[in-house]
């Protein structure tokens, strides 16, 4: 039976979303450093102590609506179905994920989550943070396969893998975005790209890029 949200919590997630669509407006316009909390407080007709209380800090104003994604591909591992390897569990929620356009993976025609991911690029505490929490993402991944195998090395080098297949499809479509793809276009041969991403890490590199003699 699905829960019906109640009056109260829908007014503090749309409250929330105020907050978080005010801030990346003014990083974006007056850059992430120069916009304080006190100053989106007063955009979002809000109290300073508000912002606080949703966000622990002004850095989780442009995270939190990101952050549960880092752990996407270890708890398709935790998840999958009985004889599903890792490989194919993080290969079909990749796949889901792109089926329903969803921006973690590179999809969006939003202006807001185009603008969010030009403001996390072009702030190196914000990217240092992306980056950190990407290898903590990984890291997670590596602590499940090994704890299933109870070999951490051949586990981290698994997840090594199976997070930069995924990320080099996630960079994939937003490189094509830049460029000019409609997201339609992206998805429609997406099927085949991520096949051929995670079949690199199935079979492993061997002879992929061997110099002709």
């Amino acid at each position: 039976m699905t829960e019906v949200m109640g009056l109260r919590e829908r007014k503090k997630l749309e409250t929330a979303r105020r907050i978080v669509r005010t801030a990346i407006a003014l990083f974006v316009e007056r850059g992430f450093d120069n916009v304080s909390v006190q100053e989106i407080a007063d955009a979002a007709d809000v109290s300073k102590m508000t912002v606080f209380n949703y966000f622990g800090t002004k850095e989780d104003l442009v995270f939190r609506p990101m952050e549960d994604h880092f752990g996407d591909a270890a708890r398709a591992v935790r998840e999958r179905r009985p004889d599903e390897s890792p490989v194919d569990a993080v290969r079909r929620q990749f796949l889901e994920l792109v089926e329903t356009r969803d921006p973690s993976v590179g999809l969006a025609n939003e202006v807001f989550v185009r603008q969010l991911r030009e403001l996390v690029l072009g702030t190196p505490a914000l990217r240092d943070r992306v980056f950190l929490a990407a290898q903590k993402g990984t890291r997670d991944l590596a602590a499940h396969l090994a704890e299933e195998t109870g070999d951490l090395m051949l586990a981290t080098i698994a997840a090594a893998m199976i997070s930069a297949a995924r990320n080099a499809l996630i960079e994939e479509h937003w490189r094509r975005a830049d460029a000019g793809d409609q997201v339609d276009t992206i998805v429609a041969d997406a099927s085949e790209r991520t096949a051929c991403a995670f079949a690199l890490v199935e079979q492993g590199l061997g002879d992929y890029a061997r110099k002709a003699q």
